[in-house]
């Protein structure tokens, strides 16, 4: 693997006024290796980590000093935070600085895996939202499933569709987040292994496919609809010329970001239209190579009509309120023998998706019913919507660990012989279920989901 950055993208980068190739080229030979997270709002836990130095533009992203073992944090598992790049979590100053807070919309993360993103944009949207969360290629929904009940929010639907797939949505979602495959320069210094697959006539045909998911999916998106563009590229066609080709040919219009000068972050400007685009290089900041813009649509664009949808069938849960807070605020359904929860709200929607869409998860998994009895799920220990008040049982560090190996459980955490379904927690955080027995305690971590390197 070459250590060298393309000279081909060095030149192109330094035409730029006012671009510091000397800089820049160092920040790619030092080794400096940069770890940030960013912590979930919905479950305010007990960090084992100093975060006493934030990210500029995201007040949930944290650097940290070193780079610890995530996977041998049970807050980790338990998705109080999710490990991510600093530079990608300006989406969360991007959705507050353009409004999309403020009040509850339709959100499509198109190409969503490993799910960062998603994770954000759920913390960011407003709670009475619906994101779905998209990935094309099949072998990494499973990765992206997991990201996204880690973080608990019963108001997502993981989908597994070609970006073709959404235009029998027409005008459907309110907010889109196209975080294009790209060429992955602005990957270089993480991953050095991407030097040597770069080249100028790739950079082409990422453009190319660029443009064939955009125009694929943006008639999902509403007129008035925001589109968030995002690539980890510093080629501008990728970028800036993806912008142009944006306004002269998909109806959109470039919509400015209010950025503080001090973050260090560029803003460029498209050479047609002038669209503003922000990009980050990491001899300007503490982050990876990273491009956003921001666009609205102008063009009409017809709505997708589901008045004549019937809603989901529902199945009827006695003592629901045992396990979910608020339980009217959710329909409940059933796929296979196992029991869903999904915002009430939403469930037009719901419907409309599972027409058109193939669908991986919806909602948050209650659990199975067996001789009348709820065996809880482990989407519903991690779901920040279950009842406050159910059974817990705290670990310690290593305890954790070991329950998070789907190893033995001690009885003596539980001294006072309880006996029934209760939550494993460690520094306040839910990690699965457990079920007390006079003399024992049975662990039902999930079995793919254990882990191994301890």
């Amino acid at each position: 693997m070459s250590n060298i950055i393309p000279p081909a993208l060095v030149r192109r980068l330094g035409a730029h006024a006012g671009f510091d190739t000397e800089a820049f080229s160092a920040a790619h030979t030092e080794g400096k290796r940069i770890t940030s997270i960013r912590t979930n709002p919905a479950k305010q836990a007990d960090l084992a980590f100093d975060t006493s130095n934030p990210v500029p533009w995201c007040d949930t992203g944290y650097y940290l000093a070193t780079r610890p073992v995530f996977t041998l944090d049970p807050l980790f598992h338990a998705g109080c935070y999710y490990v991510q790049e600093a530079s990608s979590m300006f989406v969360a100053h991007a959705i507050r600085s353009l409004g999309l807070a403020t009040d509850p919309l339709l959100a499509l993360d198109l190409c969503a895996a490993p799910g960062g993103k998603s994770t954000l944009l759920n913390a960011y949207i407003h709670q009475d939202s619906l994101l779905v969360a998209n990935e094309p290629i099949k072998s990494r929904v499973t990765t992206l499933t997991d990201n996204m009940i880690r973080w608990g929010d019963p108001n997502t639907v993981v989908t597994n569709n070609d970006p073709s797939a959404f235009g029998h949505l027409p005008g459907f979602f309110d907010l889109l987040l196209v975080d294009a495959p790209c060429s992955g320069s602005g990957l270089f210094r993480k991953d050095s292994g991407a030097i040597d697959e770069w080249s100028e006539a790739n950079v082409q045909l990422c453009s190319e496919r660029q443009q064939r998911i955009l125009a694929n999916s943006l008639p999902a998106l509403k007129t008035g609809g925001i589109l968030l563009y995002s690539t980890c590229s510093y080629s501008a066609e990728e970028n800036e010329e993806i912008a142009d080709w944006l306004c002269d040919t998909q109806g959109m219009e470039a919509v400015a970001i209010p950025i503080d000068a001090g973050w260090g972050i560029v803003e460029t400007h498209s050479e047609k239209h002038g669209c503003p685009g922000y990009r980050f290089y990491p001899h300007r900041l503490e982050g990876e190579g990273f491009f956003l813009a921001a666009f609205r649509k102008v063009a009409a664009q017809s709505s997708f009509d589901g008045r004549k949808l019937k809603p989901p069938e529902k199945a009827t849960i006695k003592n629901l309120e045992k396990w979910i807070a608020n339980p009217t605020d959710f329909i409940t359904f059933q796929v296979a023998n196992e029991t869903f929860i999904f915002p009430e709200a939403h469930q037009q929607h719901l419907r409309a998706l599972q027409q058109v869409l193939y669908l991986r998860n919806a909602g948050t998994c209650i659990g199975h019913f067996a001789h009348a009895e709820l065996i809880p799920s482990h989407d519903l220990a991690l779901c920040q919507f279950r009842q406050s008040d159910l059974p817990t049982v705290a670990l310690d560090r290593a305890t954790a660990l070991e329950y998070l190996r789907k190893g033995h459980v001690p009885p003596s955490v539980n001294p006072d012989g309880r006996t029934g379904w209760a939550i494993v927690t460690h520094r306040g955080a839910s990690l699965g279920w457990v079920k007390l027995l006079p003399n024992r305690i049975n662990n039902y971590y999930p079995k793919e989901w254990r882990i191994t390197n301890l």
